[in-house]
């Protein structure tokens, strides 16, 4: 088949195998995230949100099957509307990767939460990538960033990032029967070589400094009603300079 587009590579053996790793990760990460919003940018054919459980979900791209149309380096959203955005492969594909993270950060109420999904350049995959610099074939025609560098962009903007997941050890063959050959290396590729995994998933939350929850103070609400509440007088007479209670 004809490999126009990154959603075109996902049908071929070796996106399905990707794709199979990346949507599990997904489903176990979202599926502890709360909130009101939630947005999947890229990939609208693939549902990378379905394990979450936030009222309003919806996938933006610029072009597919999508309930927003939009560039991801200019999110049609107003500032602090959002509490989760996912980012399938996004970046190492954008012509302004940090500018996609700077709209990423605006558009997040802070506590929010950004999970990325990339090529590993440190990787089979990578080295795959430099031996293919020529060809404009997806994949490999993207700029791959390292973990480092996309943790490095993420606390540039406030973000604290969690641990991450790597995965897809197996060399980057074309053949679905070899792939299902080298099935072995993943189990000894997260035992003794985890950075190495030809793609990985990693999570950012968006801090804001100065800061804090507010939450209402019952306690003294409690304190301050059972002052000001009335306190029954009984009723007293006095009786020939006498004061006799009744």
């Amino acid at each position: 088949m004809s490999i126009l587009s990154l959603s075109d590579w996902l049908e071929t053996p070796q996106g399905q195998y990707l794709l199979q790793w990346e949507s599990a990760r997904f489903d176990v990460m979202v599926a502890d995230i709360f909130g009101y919003n939630a947005v999947q940018i890229g990939l609208p054919e693939h549902e990378f949100l379905r394990g979450n459980r936030m009222p309003f979900r919806f996938r933006c791209a610029r072009l597919g099957d999508a309930e927003v149309m939009s560039n991801a380096e200019a999110l049609p959203f107003a500032t602090a509307t959002l509490d989760l955005v996912l980012l399938p492969h996004v970046l190492e594909f954008s012509p302004n990767p940090h500018q996609v993270l700077r709209e990423v950060e605006r558009v997040l109420v802070p506590e929010g939460h950004v999970i990325i999904s990339g090529f590993n350049p440190l990787s089979l995959w990578g080295v795959r990538r430099l031996l293919a610099r020529d060809d404009g074939a997806f994949p490999w025609r993207g700029q791959y960033l390292s973990v480092r560098r996309t943790k490095d962009w993420l606390a540039l903007l406030g973000f604290e990032t969690q641990a991450g997941s790597f995965g897809c050890y197996a060399p980057a063959v074309t053949s679905g029967k070899w792939l299902e050959r080298w099935r072995f290396i993943d189990k000894a590729g997260d035992r003794w070589w985890p950075i190495f995994g030809g793609t990985y998933i990693i999570q950012g939350i968006k801090r804001v400094q100065g800061m804090r929850l507010i939450t209402p103070n019952w306690r003294d609400r409690r304190a301050a009603a059972k002052r000001l509440s009335p306190v029954a007088q009984r009723g007293r007479q006095v009786t020939g300079g006498v004061q006799k209670t009744k």
